[in-house]
């Protein structure tokens, strides 16, 4: 696994990463997340031994970063920020010589380059330099040479960053097949990626965690989780609004959007965890009133992210 232990950096006098710890287990896809600034890519550089921490380290595969530093990278595949890259190389001839700096036998290496790049779909620009490619062809480049040696420990920084919508379907799907046998840190500013890719998620906030739980759990701390999203057809939304708060259950009601022709209103649970739905809907029906929606919120983990980082 990847453990790190009290992880600390100095900038001068500022600290951008205070007293980190957590750890990773293989099969697991670890969702790091944070503001700009919260010290997401400063960790993810000392754990790969890319930056000296000030204190504490990270002990990947049961190699310490700091004391037996060139083990734990070895064991590591490391797709760093903005996804740096030889521009005057080709796609062929950098992965050959990220191949060759990696010690592969000269019998199979390019059967592996060569699977590497049918695996994240370079087949089409393996000939072409790297300076005239897209950004997101830059990036599966870079994506192409952290999986190469396939490695026990991955570290992303913003793997999807510049791909269109089916080349990030690609790359989340490929990292889903990894995670069986590899444990997987992954930093992303796209909350939607956490919910689709991650198995558990950490925020940390100026330099610190604040919160470290399962993407399930962290959207059961949003404020609607757990509330009925009801739209209805050509209904009075004052009548609605008042007879709905005097249902059984409730304990309050909100109109979202009222346009004429459909009101969606939220209501709210006089419990936690309480189902309103069967008896909103037996409520409409008694009432003549037509249902266009209706649904159960799960919560948004953009609402719980908000109120968790926001200074103040």
């Amino acid at each position: 696994m990847i453990e790190v232990s009290n992880l600390t950096k100095y900038f001068l006098t500022n600290k951008a990463v205070d007293d980190i710890s957590f750890t990773v287990e293989k099969g697991e896809i670890l969702g790091f997340l944070g503001p700009n600034g919260a010290g997401k890519t400063t960790t993810m550089r000392m754990i790969t031994g890319f930056v000296p921490p000030s204190k504490g380290t990270a002990i990947i595969g049961g190699s310490d970063i700091i004391k037996d530093s060139l083990s734990a990278r070895k064991k590591m595949g490391y797709l760093p920020e903005n996804a740096p890259v030889y521009p005057d190389m080709t796609v062929w001839g950098y992965l050959n010589f990220c191949s060759e700096i990696r010690s592969f036998a000269r019998v199979n290496y390019k059967e592996r380059v060569e699977a590497t790049i049918e695996k994240c779909f370079l087949a089409e620009v393996k000939h072409q330099t790297i300076h005239t490619l897209s950004k997101g062809f830059k990036q599966r480049v870079c994506f192409a040479q952290s999986i190469l040696h396939d490695p026990e420990f991955l570290i992303f920084d913003e793997p999807t960053d510049g791909l269109d919508p089916n080349q990030k379907h690609e790359v989340r799907l490929m990292i889903l097949e990894m995670s069986s046998e590899k444990a997987i840190i992954l930093s992303t500013h796209i909350l939607d990626e956490v919910e689709a890719v991650c198995s558990r998620a950490i925020i940390i906030a100026d330099g610190r965690i604040v919160a470290d739980d399962t993407p399930a759990n962290l959207r059961a701390q949003s404020p609607i989780h757990g509330t009925i999203a009801l739209t209805v057809v050509n209904t009075d939304s004052a009548g609605l609004l008042a007879r709905l708060q005097n249902l059984d259950g409730v304990k309050s009601a909100e109109i979202l959007e009222d346009n004429r022709e459909n009101i969606k209103v939220r209501i709210f649970p006089e419990r936690t965890g309480e189902s309103l739905s069967t008896r909103v809907m037996s409520f409409a029906q008694e009432n003549n009133i037509q249902v266009a929606s209706i649904f159960v919120e799960q919560g948004r983990l953009d609402n719980v992210f908000r109120s968790i980082t926001r200074k103040g």
